[in-house]
């Protein structure tokens, strides 16, 4: 069957494995949840078993670890290899840096690695970026505690916002689930928003780096305003026409 290519479809699937992800597990009552009948959710679901993102089972589906750090590691990657570059050019030569602990956030850090000494102190909140940070020269590396998100891997809840609250940073680099120009950034869970707030709070500038395929769409727990972010940073260019809804709410890198 091919492959549904629309806006709508987009969406509709997007929001599709935010449902399974929240424990929507029947064909009926995804249906329900999207407004759309029965046989439409089934061609969604087999379009996602395709793309290898749910598994399906009696009566439904079940996601699958889509959003493992491996997992998340192999997509977009080209995209994450421009953005890492305009990132590059953002990080400070000395002073303090907090990262997420999105694969986005972990391609700036390799990058980091391979470049000339700085003296930086470097605070985030996910394992592997930790220890790309901790072999870079010119970097005193630190992790957060915290409980692993179970969507993402990443360290969340209270533990690791009280580490954050000890550092006085210049500039955090973020990602988000998904990014709309009305309500801002967006996660799957409410735990991996707070702490990328609390990430935020203590940071002079924020910097949100999402690529193309994340903008005009919506998890289910909200993030940060874009008033709230300094400069957003995509795979785009500035003038690409895809990133007009934000133009004049935020810079553009």
């Amino acid at each position: 069957m091919p492959e549904e290519t629309t806006a709508e479809g987009d969406h509709r699937r997007a929001s599709i494995l935010t449902a399974l992800r929240e424990g929507v597990r029947r064909v009926d009552d995804l249906a329900r949840a999207c407004d759309v009948s029965t046989m439409t959710i089934r061609r969604d679901l087999q379009v996602l078993e395709q793309r290898n993102e749910i598994r399906r089972v009696r009566g439904g589906a079940v996601p699958v670890d889509a959003w493992t750090f491996d997992h998340r590691l192999g997509r977009s990657v080209a995209a994450k290899d421009v953005i890492a570059a305009k990132l590059m050019a953002l990080v400070p030569d000395k002073g303090g840096i907090g990262f997420d602990g999105s694969t986005t956030a972990h391609g700036l850090a390799r990058c980091l690695k391979e470049q000339t000494v700085r003296d930086l102190t470097a605070v985030t909140t996910g394992f592997e970026t930790f220890h790309e940070l901790s072999r870079t020269p010119g970097c005193r590396a630190y992790a957060t505690g915290g409980t692993a998100d179970p969507h993402t891997g990443s360290l969340v809840g209270p533990l690791a916002q009280v580490t954050l609250q000890q550092f006085a940073l210049h500039t955090c680099f973020l990602s988000a689930t998904y990014l709309d120009d009305a309500i801002g950034s967006t996660e799957f869970t409410a735990d991996g928003a707070a702490v990328k707030r609390a990430l935020t709070a203590v940071s002079r500038r924020t910097v949100l780096a999402v690529d193309s395929s994340k903008l005009g769409r919506r998890a289910v727990a909200r993030c940060l305003p874009l008033d709230e972010v300094d400069i957003l940073v995509t795979d785009l260019k500035p003038g690409d026409e895809r990133l007009e809804p934000y133009r004049g709410l935020v810079e553009l890198m």
